[in-house]
């Protein structure tokens, strides 16, 4: 099968198309076609050697969906997705013809997904739902500010919040496409470049938001502290910009905040696949809807593709493999 692989950190250049052996299903492991692999802005860091614990030379990607070929007959000629803590970091990932994944973590695509749709959803809901749902615990009518909430995972916060029936403040360096999910569910829009706690605080009457959700991390991080009301619950996932942070001790325990951190590395491929198929129901209803998709490549363009994705494309980027 042909895959992108690289054998030294660097940018998208150190990404060669490569000719690897077919997986086999063995070990409890189905084959997958894939025909749609999303390209996460974690993928672009991999290979840059900014992600912790990578094996190489790696084939990269996270995220999928495809056709099952080979593996149980209950299974063969499904369409599935999923992604996984592992793939792409420490096991060969997405960014191929194939890949050898666990018949345990199989999740069916939602129908009303094509392909390019359902691969561009794993990451981005998974960590969104982690950091809300499951450890900032947002509760149905609050207010959460969504720092990010023009990019993948801050898109994927807002459309959890909204069908949750809480009020959206999202904060970015310019306002969600107005035709993207994001851009058609917020509330308000504050402008990352200026006083986000005041404006929150004067968006909540002074309190400040129950929840916070950084997407960004590093430089917002301040930000995002301060505009927590009290006893507040901030979920930080990223560190852009700057991986040590500061802040005032007396302020965070005096306004009893709370700090999370979320990763979906630490899910593996069945956790991730119990989420992902928690979150079908709401893609087959319309309840949520799916990312818009900017661009897609052949697996032959991945370097492109990848500095697509590093130039802040706003939209989701997918690769096809040609074959498909």
């Amino acid at each position: 099968m042909r895959a992108l692989q690289f054998v030294e950190y660097g940018g998208p250049e150190r990404l060669h198309l490569v000719s690897l052996p077919d997986p086999a299903p063995a070990d409890g492991r189905a084959v997958v076609r894939i025909q749609a692999a999303s390209v996460n802005p974690s993928d672009v860091k991999n290979v840059a050697g900014q992600m912790e614990h990578v094996v190489l030379p790696r084939v990269p990607g996270r995220d999928f969906s495809g056709v099952v070929e080979e593996g149980p007959a209950e299974w063969r000629g499904a369409e599935v997705w999923g992604t996984g803590g592992a793939i792409g970091f420490t096991e060969d990932g997405t960014h191929a013809e194939r890949i050898a994944f666990p018949v345990g973590a199989l999740v069916r695509k939602p129908a009303s997904l094509s392909h390019e749709q359902a691969s561009a959803i794993g990451v981005n809901f998974i960590v969104a739902w982690l950091g809300l749902v499951e450890y900032a615990q947002l509760q149905p009518g609050e207010t959460v500010a969504v720092i990010g909430a023009g990019g993948g995972v801050g898109g994927a916060v807002v459309q959890i919040a909204a069908a949750k029936g809480c009020r959206v403040i999202a904060i970015d360096r310019t306002p969600p496409d107005p035709n993207s999910p994001a851009g058609r569910l917020i509330d308000t829009f504050v402008p990352a470049d200026g006083d986000v706690p005041e404006a929150v605080r004067r968006l909540t009457k002074g309190q400040g938001a129950p929840v916070v959700f950084d997407a960004v991390g590093g430089v917002m991080f301040e930000k995002a502290l301060l505009s927590l009301a009290p006893r507040g619950r901030l979920a930080e996932i990223s560190s852009t910009g700057r991986r040590r942070v500061e802040f005032d001790l007396i302020d965070f325990y005096h306004n009893e905040s709370r700090l999370f951190g979320a990763d979906s590395r630490k899910l593996d491929a069945f956790a991730s696949g119990k989420l992902l198929a928690a979150l079908t129901p709401g893609f087959e209803s319309g309840q949520y809807q799916p990312p818009v998709i900017a661009e897609t490549y052949a697996l032959d363009e991945g370097q492109a593709a990848y500095r697509s994705v590093a130039s802040g494309t706003r939209g989701r980027v997918v690769i096809r493999p040609s074959e498909c």
